[in-house]
């Protein structure tokens, strides 16, 4: 696992060997929404799975988050139950 203290941090960690983003909706600088597109507009990373951790539940807020690219998202709070069933759908 590789923890990223920002979106600029992450942007540069994104190796070859991440398999999966799960970036914040909050962060500095850029949102997550902001990181995804980010992401999805790199050629190397553009297919890389991309998991929101959301404060938000609206239809709205996830319907942004998909246009942004987002392969799925998680509602905060969650248990660590949740997140291991979306890694594993996505991871197979």
């Amino acid at each position: 696992m590789i923890e990223a203290e920002d979106d600029q941090d992450a942007l540069i960690q994104l190796t070859p060997a991440v398999k999966l983003v799960l970036p914040n909706l909050n962060m500095p600088n850029l949102d997550g929404i902001g990181l995804n597109k980010a992401i999805r507009a790199n050629p190397s990373t553009k297919f890389l799975p991309v998991v929101m951790l959301t404060p938000e539940s609206q239809a709205g807020q996830k319907q942004d988050e998909k246009a942004a690219g987002a392969t799925d998202w998680i509602v905060k709070p969650f248990n660590p139950d949740q997140l291991l069933a979306v890694v594993k759908k996505i991871l197979g």
